[in-house]
């Protein structure tokens, strides 16, 4: 018997002062069931760092040939990909061949570094990519914010993202590996 997705709901109130973005968003999450919290977390952290009303997540882990988050115009060519994790240099090939713009979120104590300078040199010739690495630490304290149902507001100023729900908060500094 397969494993079904687990349902988490999130009410997000976004102020971007960086560019000058302010929204709410009600957003449902599928966590996939090899998905972690620390994984999920990350998807949403990436979500409010590019909110916009027509980003959405998509089917990820299920499928291969989608990312975990898209904007699509309604010509339906792809505006923005954004890959969650440490993607092969092929997947954001094709990435870069299909968007106008990807986003790479890397995260992990130890597996990211690896795959950074496995895969720097050859990702340095795709101009559409951006590769943002994630500190382990605010990825495990983002991971203790998941809940069934979360209410949490994000802050992004200069670069910094800062996550709060009602009990505690965490400041997430993105390392830019790649612009």
């Amino acid at each position: 018997m397969a494993l079904k997705a687990t349902i988490f709901k999130a009410r997000l109130q976004v102020a971007d002062m960086d560019r000058d973005h302010y929204g709410d968003y009600n957003l449902t999450l599928a966590r996939h069931p090899s998905e972690t919290d620390e994984r999920m977390m990350v998807r949403l952290l990436a979500f409010a760092h590019n909110a916009h009303g027509e980003l959405e997540f998509t089917r990820g882990l299920s499928t291969d040939s989608e990312p975990d988050l898209w904007l699509r115009h309604p010509a339906g060519d792809i505006a923005l990909w954004i890959e969650v994790g440490l993607p092969a240099e092929d997947r954001l090939r094709k990435a870069c061949n299909r968007a106008q713009r990807v986003l790479v979120y890397s995260y992990g104590r130890r597996a990211a570094p690896v795959w950074w300078r496995k895969q720097g040199a050859a990702l340095a010739r795709f101009d559409r990519l951006c590769v943002y690495h994630l500190p382990a630490d605010a990825c495990e304290q983002l991971a203790a914010l998941a809940e069934r149902n979360m209410d949490l507001n994000i802050t992004v100023q200069d670069g910094h993202l800062w996550i709060s729900s009602a009990d505690r908060s965490v400041e997430v500094i993105p390392e830019i590996w790649k612009q």
